[in-house]
C-alpha cells in the first residue's frame, strides 16, 4: 500500500534514509535526526513532503521530495530527494508504485516537472528509471555548495 507519510512513520523513514545513505556508499554523510524531519514534514511550514509503501503494516519503502520552480516555465515541480525500498521487497512493485504515485501527485498538482538525481554507478535505479520513462538530462551538472565552502561563501557576502 502506497499512501503519505504520517507522523507515526518518521522513525521508520529516518531509518530508511539511513538504509538509503549506506546503499549509495555514504553513510558517514548521513545526520539526519527524527525530529529534522518531523519539523520538516510537519512544523508549521512544511516544505518537505513523502510517501511511504506499507507491508503488513510495516513501512518497507519510503519517498521524499519538495516543490521546484522552473522560471522558463512559470510553474512548479516536484524534486524527488529520495526513493528507495528495502531490498528484501525490491522486485515487488513497491518502487514502482511510489514513482508512479509521486507522478499521479505532480500531475493532479498541474505541476511542469518531476525531477531527480542518480549516481553514475547505480545502474539498477537507471535502468529502472529509464523503463519508467524518463530521460537523462545530459547537458547540465548539479553542483553543490555546503559544510565549510558554504560558509566561506556566506562570509565574502
Amino acid at each position: 500500500m502506497i499512501r503519505g507519510v504520517r507522523e507515526s512513520d518518521v522513525d521508520a523513514v529516518v531509518q530508511l534514509v539511513y538504509d538509503l545513505a549506506e546503499y549509495e556508499r555514504a553513510p558517514q554523510e548521513c545526520h539526519l535526526t527524527s525530529e529534522q524531519l518531523h519539523t520538516a514534514l510537519f512544523g508549521p511550514s512544511p516544505a518537505l513532503f513523502g510517501h511511504v509503501a506499507e507491508v503488513d503494516g510495516e513501512v518497507v519503502g519510503m519517498s521524499l521530495w519538495f516543490l521546484s520552480f522552473s522560471t522558463w516555465t512559470g510553474t512548479h515541480g516536484i524534486y524527488l530527494e529520495d526513493l528507495f525500498v528495502r531490498p528484501e521487497h525490491r522486485g515487488s512493485g513497491l518502487g514502482r508504485a511510489l514513482f508512479l504515485a509521486l507522478a499521479k501527485e505532480c500531475a493532479d498538482r498541474g505541476l511542469g516537472r518531476f525531477e531527480w538525481s542518480v549516481l553514475d554507478w547505480n545502474q539498477p535505479a537507471i535502468d529502472f528509471y529509464e523503463a519508467m520513462g524518463a530521460a537523462r538530462v545530459n547537458d547540465w551538472y548539479r553542483y553543490r555548495l555546503a559544510d565549510e565552502p558554504l560558509l566561506k561563501a556566506a562570509a565574502r557576502a
